[in-house]
């Protein structure tokens, strides 16, 4: 049996419990419902893994934006000059051909913009021309 000691000190605890359960939602709720305006056509999403992908990214703040006209840098290495040559990459041309990508947004670690005068900007701007 717990004394009056001990109970007012368990009730206190899961009251601070409580309360930073509750911040932590509404501070959750806060940046999903930030309003970040991405100004540019593609963006450079960061995943967790390394993986960078370069697209236009939809039901930003969500728990899985969404990624269409995708592209990645596919790097290979001359194995005599050991020169690395990048390509840039229109996703979509896998055996399983995927029109979009769904993200889960705990496993993006930073969006930038791209800006369309980048080197980046201007080989999409050519890929979508072929």
């Amino acid at each position: 049996m717990l004394s009056r000691r001990g109970l007012s000190v368990v009730v206190g605890v899961i009251a601070v419990g409580l309360l930073v359960w509750a911040g932590a939602v509404l501070y959750r709720s806060f940046l999903a419902s930030a309003s970040v305006e991405l100004k540019t056509p593609y963006q450079a999403i960061v995943l967790s893994t390394g993986q960078v992908y370069f697209g236009k990214l939809e039901k930003f703040g969500t728990a899985y934006p969404i990624l269409t006209d995708v592209y990645y840098i596919q790097s290979q290495m001359n194995q005599d000059t050991k020169q690395v040559t990048n390509t840039l990459v229109k996703r979509g041309k896998e055996l399983h051909g995927p029109s979009v990508m769904v993200l889960n947004a705990q496993h993006i670690l930073f969006i930038e913009t791209v800006s369309p005068d980048s080197t980046v900007g201007k080989l999409i701007e050519e890929a979508k021309k072929k």
